[in-house]
């Protein structure tokens, strides 16, 4: 995917679950992190820098420096949402309206830095069940950048079920949904503009299932990186399922 200009991605990881639960660090050995690193390199080789900052460190890797020099970033976080340093928050909620991107993934849409920049309370349904069930992911703009290149729908074997009232703004941009097999559906691709700033929350990745592997969901994590650099070029391409789609049309 050619995105037009370098950017400079930092990866945020809370990084807690993968080092306390055996059956995180099974399925994410080197952090959640790892696996969204390498859908980033491989879907924009060569057109991106990326670093991995976790919970942690000092400032939690988010020094005024660090953000200083970062484009886009990803955050994942749950277990610690009241660890963030509040210092910290303001210092990321100040980057992304001076420009800064920000993708949001699973959990995170109630982090600290989430409801900030909604002004809601981002709370939302959610069933856990043990084994989790499938999710479909049906985009609803496959004109947006985010949804170029990705199948539809994308089938996500095992997944916590979020569903609605999801309690945030109407998207300035809706780009997915998702279905699951109790019958919910949810708001799970919401693009909004920040002051200069783009946001995209991306609702899959339970920590609890290989999400963050599968190519298609790195495929939407790497568009929305593209996009919320202002890097990602227009979208004509047709979704995988474009012919299939037109054919049951009714007019």
């Amino acid at each position: 995917m050619a995105v037009g200009r370098h950017l400079n991605v930092t990866v945020w990881n809370e990084h807690v679950h993968e080092r306390r639960e055996p059956s995180v660090t099974k399925i994410y050995p080197d952090g959640m992190h790892a696996p969204i690193v390498e859908g980033l390199r491989r879907e924009l080789a060569g057109e991106v820098s990326v670093r991995v900052a976790t919970l942690n460190e000092h400032d939690h890797g988010l020094t005024p420096e660090v953000l200083a020099g970062t484009d886009v970033m990803t955050w994942w976080g749950h277990a610690a949402h009241d660890e963030v340093s509040d210092e910290v928050v303001e210092r990321v909620h100040a980057r992304v309206l001076e420009g800064m991107g920000i993708v949001l993934l699973h959990s995170a849409h109630y982090s600290k830095i989430f409801r900030r920049l909604m002004g809601t309370t981002c709370s939302l349904i959610w069933r856990s069940d043990e084994g989790g069930e499938r999710e479909l992911v049906w985009t609803v703009n496959p004109s947006h950048p985010i949804a170029a290149g990705v199948p539809q729908p994308i089938v996500i074997p095992h997944q916590e079920m979020y569903g609605e009232f999801f309690d945030i703004p109407p998207p300035d941009e809706l780009v997915f949904i998702s279905s699951f097999e109790g019958g919910e559906v949810f708001r799970g691709g919401c693009c909004y503009y920040r002051g200069a700033g783009r946001v995209f929350y991306f609702s899959p990745g339970d920590q609890e299932y290989p999400v963050y592997h599968q190519r298609e969901v790195q495929r939407v994590i790497a568009n929305a990186v593209a996009w919320c650099g202002g890097a990602a070029s227009p979208n004509d391409q047709p979704s995988a399922r474009e012919g299939n789609r037109q054919r049951n049309w009714y007019m």
